[in-house]
C-alpha cells in the first residue's frame, strides 16, 4: 500500500467527471484508490497485480504534478513509459527566479514546451516548483538535458538545435531496431 500526497487543486483531476478517471486507473491497474479529499492523500491499495499498483502510483503522481489525466493513461498501457520529476526549487533561489525558469521552459505562448514535446515525443507539465516529463527512458533523458540547458541559460535556438539532432538520432535508432 502506497500513499501519495496530492495538491488539493489536483484531487478533482484524479477523481475525474463522475469518478471516471479513478475508475479507469483502478480498472487498468487492478489497484484500488482511496482518496481523502480533505488531506489530499491518495492511498493506493494493490490488487492482483503488484506492478499495476506501481503504475497506478506513477499515474496518480503524474496527475498530481499537473498532467491532464488523458496524457497519463499511456503509463498504464506501456511499461516503458514513465514519469520524471525535476525540482526547480534547487536552482531557483527566489520566486522571481522560479517564474523566469518556468517561463524559459514553457517558452513564449508555450512554444518551447510544444517543440520539445513534438520533436522528442514526450509530455511535459510545469506545475508548482517542478517540471515533469512523461516518456520512455531515452526520451526523458533528452528532454531532461534540454530543460537543464534552458535552466542553465542556453539560448533557445541552441536547445532547439540539440532537440532536432536528438530527434534524428531517435528516428535512426528506431529504424536500426526494425
Amino acid at each position: 500500500m502506497t500513499h501519495v500526497k496530492v495538491p488539493k487543486d489536483r484531487i478533482g483531476a484524479i477523481i475525474g467527471p463522475k469518478g471516471s478517471v479513478k475508475q479507469l486507473i483502478e480498472t487498468k491497474s487492478s489497484a484500488e484508490l482511496d482518496i481523502d479529499s480533505e488531506s489530499g492523500v491518495v492511498e493506493i491499495i494493490p490488487g492482483d497485480d503488484p506492478v499495476g499498483a506501481m503504475r497506478a502510483t506513477e499515474v496518480v503522481n503524474a496527475i498530481a504534478r499537473g498532467f491532464n489525466p488523458d496524457k497519463t493513461m499511456s503509463m498504464l498501457d506501456d511499461d516503458l513509459i514513465m514519469l520524471e520529476v525535476i525540482d526547480l526549487s534547487k536552482t531557483a533561489s527566489t520566486q522571481k527566479d522560479m517564474l523566469r525558469l518556468k517561463g524559459r521552459i514553457i517558452g513564449k505562448g508555450g512554444k518551447t514546451r510544444e517543440i520539445t514535446e513534438r520533436l522528442i515525443g514526450v509530455k511535459i507539465s510545469v506545475y508548482g516548483k517542478t517540471v515533469s516529463i512523461i516518456g520512455n527512458p531515452e526520451q526523458i533523458q533528452i528532454a531532461r538535458t534540454a530543460i537543464e540547458m534552458l535552466v542553465e541559460g542556453a539560448p533557445h535556438g541552441t536547445v532547439y538545435s540539440f532537440l532536432e539532432k536528438k530527434r534524428q538520432e531517435l528516428l535512426q535508432s528506431q529504424l536500426d531496431y526494425y
